[in-house]
């Protein structure tokens, strides 16, 4: 795209935002500070890279074979290099506990220690990028149905040392990237079908959750992610939204609002508002749900935009981190990346642009329509000229232009595979 029509449209905004007081200069400012945690999982469909890994099982499930995905951790690192190019800004990564660097050792996961990750905190530095960590109960032959919640005490004592080890790593990232580690913690434990025990499970998730807890890490976050139900487990799941709200606020952890773990009628943008009172800072997992929880690229829908337009007028954009939680295998995955990302900070910049000061001060004198007049009319502002500017500030391609980029390296690079 000519850099000289993204300026004159860029110029137009500038002025038609001033007009309802909103200074572009200071949301694009915003929206470099805004940074996203990249899910290293989208770029090989959740496979890691355990010498033992078997078929993937626990309610995680990616559809779809595509050419091209990460087979070892170098394709892994380049892919993800790859598309962080062709998203603006500078953004975290996301790692989960299967994507250790275990040069062939068979290392089971009671055993992981933060020397699997040391290559990954290098690299990480070498790259000026902030790391993130999550531990991983599925896919292994003791996660079955019951991991953290299992009445089998060794299967239950097996999960707690995997998951108090996740928090060591986590920590030691921290500390070696002098930024704090934010670990999310997601189970899948639930039952199928029909079950009694119900009190029993839980009673035995506090009870892992307690032990987990007990020693203090200064340089990671603890976050707890609940769902309505997982694929397999669909009459009951142990870690519900209640359960897991109630135990962060009475034990100061983040809650994880992942999009897909809702049921369909649900709102996760309302969440934000009804969370933040009670806890301290909220943690993202955005992605899209079809139907429910089928983690389809992240674009910019109704939900996913009053997400966004929520935080910023809760004024929460100091209390919220944000990952991505997508991983589908049917298209090319470095696009899936640079769409879903872009999306999200599409969503973002369009919140931060609305006069919401304004709009809220309507609100509160009784003017209904004039408030609902203000908000359809942003629909309509150029937003999209003001997202064209930052990419160019940023050095990377604008609007469809990094389509040709990644055919690019399809050509080069992933085609060869």
């Amino acid at each position: 795209m000519k850099k000289e029509l993204i300026d004159q449209a860029y110029a137009v905004a500038r002025e038609r935002y001033a007009e309802i007081g909103v200074d572009t200069e200071a949301v694009l400012k915003q929206l470099q500070d805004f940074h996203l945690s990249l899910h290293c999982w989208q770029a090989d469909d959740v496979h890691g890279f355990e010498v033992q890994a078997g078929a993937m099982s626990g309610g995680i499930q990616s559809t779809g074979d595509f050419p091209g995905a990460a087979r070892n951790i170098d394709e892994l690192r380049q892919d993800i290099l790859k598309a962080k190019s062709l998203i603006p800004g500078n953004h975290r990564l996301n790692l989960h506990e299967i994507y250790g660097d275990f040069k062939g050792k068979v290392v089971d996961r009671d055993e992981v220690t933060v020397e699997y990750f040391q290559s990954w905190i290098e690299w990480a530095k070498e790259h000026n990028t902030l790391l993130d960590f999550n531990s991983s109960s599925f896919s292994h032959p003791k996660s079955g149905s019951l991991s953290l919640a299992n009445p089998d005490e060794s299967i239950r004592k097996f999960w707690v040392e995997h998951t108090k080890r996740c928090r060591d790593i986590a920590n030691a990232m921290g500390e070696a990237q002098g930024d704090p580690c934010i670990m999310n913690l997601w189970v899948h434990d639930g039952c199928k079908d029909v079950s009694v025990n119900h009190a029993l499970y839980r009673h035995l998730l506090k009870k892992s959750l307690d032990e987990i807890f007990e020693k203090e890490e200064p340089m990671m976050k603890d976050c707890i992610e609940g769902k309505v139900f997982g694929i397999g487990l669909e009459s009951f799941t142990v870690g519900a939204h209640d359960f897991y709200t109630a135990y962060a606020a009475q034990n100061n952890k983040i809650v994880t609002i992942d999009t897909g773990h809702y049921h369909p009628t649900e709102s996760p943008a309302d969440k934000v508002s009804a969370l933040l009172p009670f806890i301290k800072e909220l943690m993202l997992h955005v992605s899209r749900p079809v139907r429910w929880d089928s983690d389809h690229v992240t674009i910019m829908d109704d939900p996913t935009q009053e997400l966004f337009f929520e935080i910023v007028r809760a004024g929460a954009l100091d209390r919220v981190h944000y990952g991505l939680d997508f991983f589908d295998g049917s298209i090319n995955r470095i696009g899936a990346y640079v769409i879903g990302s872009r999306s999200a900070q599409k969503c973002m910049l369009r919140a931060l642009l609305e006069p919401s000061a304004a709009i809220s001060k309507l609100e509160l004198a009784g003017e209904g329509y004039k408030v609902l007049a203000l908000i359809e009319e942003q629909k309509a502002m150029p937003w999209q000229a003001v997202y064209d500017e930052f990419c160019v500030r940023n050095n990377v391609p604008v609007g469809q232009d990094f389509i040709a980029e990644i055919d690019k390296y399809v050509a080069e690079v992933t085609s060869k595979r």
